[in-house]
């Protein structure tokens, strides 16, 4: 099996970051789990808030990429950076999904997401050098207060509005499972004040990303 350089790997780090912001996909995703759901008509004030939500996931996606892409890059045993890049290829589906229904709600991704994808991957290239029970820590933290978000969405949404819902349902699952895997393999609570600290970053997130 090949051994990658460091440089080697850095390459790939940034072609992953360029293709995660451009959306473009190595290979094709997943069918959205909204295929099959006939649309239901939305005023333009439900269609915008409902684009609005959907673009706070899309770039929720974008920073997971980014943190398991600098997990990935740093993580010291072989078999916890299998597992972070498999935990992104999954998320690879997730943004083609948030992505294709923004389309369909006319609107756009945030134009915010290259400086979030970089934050993102400093937090998880950080994490993987301290070490790879907190690079866990970080998943499985960063994963939960994921599904709360999730979980407020769906709320939110307009409440005919059944494609979005199909796709934040799926991805609540799925993330879900990355949490309780990360947990599974070692993944150390993290100290309060970092969760506290993720929880006001995620904040300041999804309130500009909201507008922008």
């Amino acid at each position: 099996m090949r051994q990658y350089s460091f440089f080697d790997q850095l390459c790939m780090v940034a072609d992953s970051a360029l293709k995660t912001t451009q959306g473009i996909y190595d290979s094709a995703p997943r069918k959205s789990p909204s295929d099959g759901i006939a649309e239901q008509e939305l005023t333009d004030d439900e269609q915008k808030h409902a684009a609005n939500l959907m673009r706070i996931n899309h770039t929720g996606e974008v920073c997971a990429q980014a943190l398991y892409q600098g997990q990935a890059l740093t993580a010291k045993l072989p078999d916890i950076r299998k597992e972070m890049e498999q935990a992104a290829q999954e998320e690879v589906d997730h943004l083609a999904w948030c992505s294709e229904r923004l389309i369909e709600l006319n609107s756009h991704e945030s134009y915010l997401n290259p400086i979030w994808y970089a934050g993102s991957f400093a937090i998880g290239a950080t994490a993987g050098l301290v070490g790879d029970k907190w690079s866990l820590g970080f998943v499985a933290e960063t994963e939960n207060q994921v599904c709360k978000h999730l979980e407020s969405h769906l709320e939110k949404l307009p409440e005919q509005d059944y494609r979005s819902k199909a796709i934040l349902s799926q991805m609540h699952t799925e993330e879900l499972k990355h949490a309780t895997t990360a947990i599974d393999n070692g993944a150390a609570e993290l100290p309060a004040p970092i969760k506290l600290g993720m929880k006001a970053m995620s904040k300041v997130m999804t309130t500009s990303v909201y507008y922008i």
